[in-house]
């Protein structure tokens, strides 16, 4: 029976371990989804651009800020990098539930360049384990209006919002703010906001050459 039993843990943990190296390897299928990037920010360490676009990635969205509206000290090599490779690169921002929009959108025009070449720059809405700050959804509503006035002015471009299903379900944004979802679900497309997404997180576990940790790689509707 011991021996059984021993057998039959040595086969779920082969099962765990295949299934966890075909969840770091995996991407929607191009056949699907022609247009292919990821997300890069500081906790990617020193990124390749090369090797990265060799890998596959079309496009990246390169973080500005962090969860608490920290400003990330990667952003301007990281911006560098992806433009010297010839990619598409855009920014995109944490919005942070304890800042002032005010103070945040100071830091995106501050931080990112005006730049004819980048991709409409995006506004990251998930919750922060730091911030325990939850105003009420009107309230919500117009500070991020003020902030994507301010990121608007700066980039001449309209955002997109990327908003995580959680927070989706709190604020409704996408019924609240006329502008294009990206959204997060990983391996299946996701189906939880008020309108149609044109970006979509498909996996956040994915490991890639040219980038250190797991990439958040994201899809182009078709």
């Amino acid at each position: 029976m011991l021996v059984r039993v021993g057998a039959g843990l040595v086969v779920v943990a082969a099962l765990i371990a295949a299934l966890w190296l075909y969840a770091r390897a995996w991407a929607p299928d191009r056949a699907d989804y022609a247009v292919q990037g990821a997300t890069i920010d500081g906790a990617n360490g020193h990124v390749d651009w090369g090797t990265l676009a060799a890998q596959g990635a079309d496009f990246a969205y390169i973080g500005v800020t962090g969860g608490t509206g920290v400003r990330d000290p990667a952003f301007a090599a990281n911006w560098r990098g992806a433009r010297a490779a010839g990619m598409r690169y855009g920014a995109l921002m944490a919005y942070s539930l304890c800042r002032s929009p005010a103070d945040q959108g100071t830091t995106f025009m501050t931080t990112v360049p005006r730049d004819n070449a980048a991709l409409p720059p995006a506004i990251r809405l998930a919750f922060d384990p730091a911030c325990g700050k939850r105003p009420r959804r009107d309230q919500l509503l117009s500070d991020l209006n003020t902030l994507v006035n301010l990121v608007e002015s700066h980039a001449g471009k309209p955002v997109l919002l990327n908003v995580t299903e959680e927070f989706d379900e709190v604020y409704d944004v996408g019924s609240g703010i006329n502008r294009t979802l990206w959204l997060d679900a990983n391996f299946f497309p996701p189906d939880y906001a008020s309108r149609s997404w044109v970006m979509w997180t498909a996996t956040d576990m994915r490991h890639i050459d040219g980038a250190n940790g797991p990439v958040r790689w994201n899809v182009v509707a078709p």
